[in-house]
């Protein structure tokens, strides 16, 4: 933390300062409230529903991937992998660390620090003081218990972020914790992450019965904690939390890939955890970096550029070795664009050039300037049943549902009969494993941070960097520095080994 939020929360310990309620992700589909800025006691404040709403919101909002923060995080997570790169405009200078393995604990304070630091550990106080305060006012027991769990399922999601991305961090449970506080250890750490999301799991509502859309559910904290046991490696646990979700009976693969996250479709069954994004601020504006320059419109991709969108310096683009490995048959590979007319009417080939684009996120034809209302997933039902197959793959190997699991992605893409896999096409585990990688590389595309953690769990997050040439790449960067403005404010804190 830095001296500005150690300040802040002395004045909230004793009572007489400000309590910053943030932005959330508010717009026309109504699902949180739009933003409020007030100085409000914790103590008069929490009295209300109506505050109790506002500091959740504050929470949530902290955690939504949305604007130019969640626009960074997804390539702060993304541009370090053997999919995504960038070039151009003012990102470049972040790019070119994250793409080149150079970065430290100073790269832009702007981002490592606000994005994937600060925020976070934001949404943990605002979560600590709900907890702490809400009994000053009286509420219908079952809406009380569901404030509690939501309070509860958000900082643990904070918590499970951000030890993807820094390994153990201070465990902040209370207002009244020393202001300098020392990492906690692995196993403090992951056991509190379990405890917290097992706890909240019967308290949530069940998807589709929660306030807003948007709000934290039952599946949501499932999803979670099938995807913290995942990157954990916890195997059996994945398969009981996913077989949970299965059993909710709630969630399906949507029937169309390319048409999954358009606008139009973004409330669907396939989103467990989604983060709802709206064109009148806060939204999703990924596609702005995506489009090639000058881009008018393709033809194949039936896409025309309009008058209200834009087109930045900055090129987030695909390595031709990703695209290639598609096969012709897989529909996932139609959301790439390989071409373009630009203003000129000239046809640009974006191919063998490491520079096709994912369009997986179809431009919002209602878009307002930079912002697109497209929703962005956090965690989809196809990383369950990928994380079940993997799970099931490592428990007991051979194994048919796991390769069955893995036909109900390939299905959906088109990829049926001889396009189907068979447990007779893996000679051994390893063979799996590698296929498993590549299947989900070809499904989350473009996502927000899930090939970076399946790089690091499969173990190739550095020998894959190596193979494009990247040297700089060594065990450290499996977990990013803790940022050196926390240090500085910190003292307690040490760095992770190699910074």
């Amino acid at each position: 933390m830095n001296t500005n939020h150690i300040l802040i929360i002395r004045r909230l310990r004793h009572l007489i300062g400000m309590l910053v309620l943030v932005f959330s992700t508010a717009g026309c589909e109504k699902y949180l409230e739009e933003p409020v800025y007030s100085e409000m006691d914790p103590e008069s404040l929490l009295a209300t529903e109506a505050g109790v709403n506002s500091l959740l919101n504050s929470t949530f909002g902290e955690l939504f991937l949305s604007g130019w923060d969640g626009k960074s995080r997804i390539n702060l997570e993304n541009w370090c992998t053997d999919i995504e790169w960038e070039t151009d405009g003012g990102e470049n200078l972040i790019a070119t660390q994250m793409i080149n393995f150079t970065w430290d604990a100073s790269l832009a304070s702007n981002w490592l620090n606000n994005i994937l630091w600060l925020r976070p550990y934001r949404a943990i106080r605002n979560a600590n003081l709900l907890l702490e305060n809400i009994n000053r006012g009286t509420y219908d027991a079952a809406r009380k218990a569901t404030y509690l769990a939501e309070a509860r399922f958000m900082r643990a999601l904070a918590y499970a972020k951000m030890y993807s991305w820094f390994g153990p961090v201070p465990l902040r449970t209370s207002s009244d914790d020393p202001l300098e506080l020392g990492r906690a250890t692995d196993d403090a750490m992951k056991a509190f992450i379990e405890s917290e999301l097992q706890s909240v799991v019967a308290e949530l509502p069940l998807p589709g019965d929660e306030a807003n859309y948007g709000r934290p559910n039952r599946g949501a904290a499932l999803a979670t904690l099938c995807k913290f046991y995942l990157n954990t490696k916890q195997w059996e646990k994945v398969v009981d939390a996913a077989n949970s979700i299965i059993a909710l009976d709630t969630y399906r693969l949507y029937p169309e890939y390319g048409q999954l996250f358009r606008v139009e479709n973004e409330r669907n069954n396939e989103f467990i955890l989604v983060f709802p994004q709206s064109p009148q601020g806060g939204g999703n504006n990924y596609i702005n970096g995506a489009l090639p320059p000058g881009f008018q419109r393709s033809p194949e991709m039936g896409l025309e550029f309009r008058s209200g969108w834009q087109n930045w310096a900055a090129q987030y683009r695909l390595y031709d070795r990703f695209y290639n490995s598609f096969t012709s048959a897989d529909k996932r590979k139609n959301l790439i664009m390989t071409s373009y007319i630009n203003g000129a009417g000239q046809t640009v080939s974006l191919l063998n050039d490491n520079n096709t684009r994912a369009i997986k996120f179809w431009p919002d034809p209602n878009a307002i300037v930079n912002e697109h209302g497209n929703d962005l997933p956090e965690i989809r039902y196809a990383d369950i049943l990928l994380a079940k197959a993997e799970a099931l793959a490592e428990l007991n190997w051979p194994n048919q549902e796991a390769v069955d699991l893995v036909n109900q992605i390939r299905e959906r893409a088109g990829l049926v009969g001889d396009d189907a896999v068979s447990l007779t096409d893996f000679p051994g585990l390893q063979a799996f494993r590698d296929h498993l990688l590549n299947e989900r590389a070809w499904e989350f595309y473009g996502e927000a941070g899930i090939r970076r953690e399946d790089l690091i769990r499969f173990g190739k997050f550095v020998s894959s960097a190596h193979e494009r040439g990247k040297t700089n790449a060594r065990e450290t960067h499996t977990r990013f520095p803790i940022p050196q403005d926390a240090i500085d404010a910190d003292p307690s804190l040490e760095q992770n080994e190699g910074y």
